[in-house]
């Protein structure tokens, strides 16, 4: 570790502030989380660490289970003015040694940039999966005629709609991924994570049955970008045009929500999802690298 540097643990709400600083510089084009619900997020198998030069706190890093079962997760970041000083090496592998300890032979992380992937792959990291980032500028949205039978309202309206959603949609999509190995999601994360905005979430009702929904979690640094939630329909509805009415209620929203972009990440695997998107007038922006590598990890040359 270079001798200038400072490596702790997150401690205290100020330190949070500090450690999501950090990712808004790194991921400038991404929406980050507001900072009470980083700190609620949290979970126990959690590490959060600061890499700190002086008085300035110029890195950041997380480690944990991942939300696939059986995965652990790690990412360091390094403001731009910092990298290639051997901080994110440093954060690598005090994040890797904390997952090592909770039992895991493997570990995740992501990278959206060659320099990232070129990074990981000097440690032994491989590409096993990534997703698509697709964007649209909002103009004129008229508000959608829904498919027949079926009723759309925001979960602000209707807030009881939440545990249906999960039991009956959420779960469905969850097994449904084009991932690897299941995505496990409890219903407090659902709740606490899932959906951040009702006013801006959508479900689509059939007999007054929940049976799909659309939704943005709000940027609170740029509000007038937005990026697209979880995006679904019960097994049982898909096909029938429900899907496509859900998106153009967001669209409509953002339009009378002075919205001017909103984005959305699709896994590889996710055809349809993609293809309704293009349909609705999605461009593609960016490409997100999923790499993964054996613990303990390979020494660079």
């Amino acid at each position: 570790m270079p001798a200038d540097v400072t490596i702790r643990p997150v401690d205290g709400e100020a330190d949070f502030r500090a450690w999501r600083e950090v990712r808004v510089a790194v991921t400038p084009n991404e929406r980050v989380a507001p900072l009470e619900e980083i700190i609620r997020g949290v979970k126990p198998d959690d590490r959060h660490l600061l890499a700190i030069v002086g008085d300035a706190v110029v890195g950041s890093g997380h480690a944990g289970r991942a939300s696939r079962k059986g995965h652990s997760w790690v990412m360091p970041r390094v403001v731009p003015s910092f990298q290639r000083r051997g901080i994110g090496t440093a954060l690598l592998h005090e994040l890797v040694a904390h997952v090592q300890a909770l039992g895991f032979d493997e570990v995740d992380t992501m990278a959206d940039d060659p320099g990232s992937v070129a990074f990981g792959t000097r440690f032994g990291f491989y590409e096993y999966d990534r997703q698509v980032e697709q964007i649209r500028s909002i103009g004129t949205e008229p508000w959608p005629t829904a498919p027949a039978g079926v009723e759309i309202v925001t979960l602000a309206e209707r807030p009881d709609l939440t545990r249906e959603l999960y039991d009956n949609v959420g779960t469905q999509a969850f097994e449904d991924m084009a991932i690897d190995s299941p995505l496990v999601v409890s219903y407090e994360d659902w709740e606490g994570d899932w959906i951040t905005d009702p006013e801006a979430t959508f479900a689509a009702l059939a007999d007054g049955e929940a049976i799909g929904m659309a939704g943005f979690n709000l940027d609170p640094d740029e509000p007038t970008r937005a990026e697209h939630a979880l995006t679904v329909v019960r097994r049982d509805w898909r096909g029938r045009g429900v899907a496509a009415a859900l998106k153009r209620c967001t669209l409509a929203w953002a339009a009378e929500n002075g919205l001017v972009e909103v984005y959305t990440w699709t896994q590889r695997g996710n055809a349809d999802m993609r293809a309704l998107n293009e349909r609705l007038g999605f461009t593609y922006r960016t490409e997100s690298i999923s790499l993964r590598s054996p613990i303990p990890l390979k020494l660079p040359a």
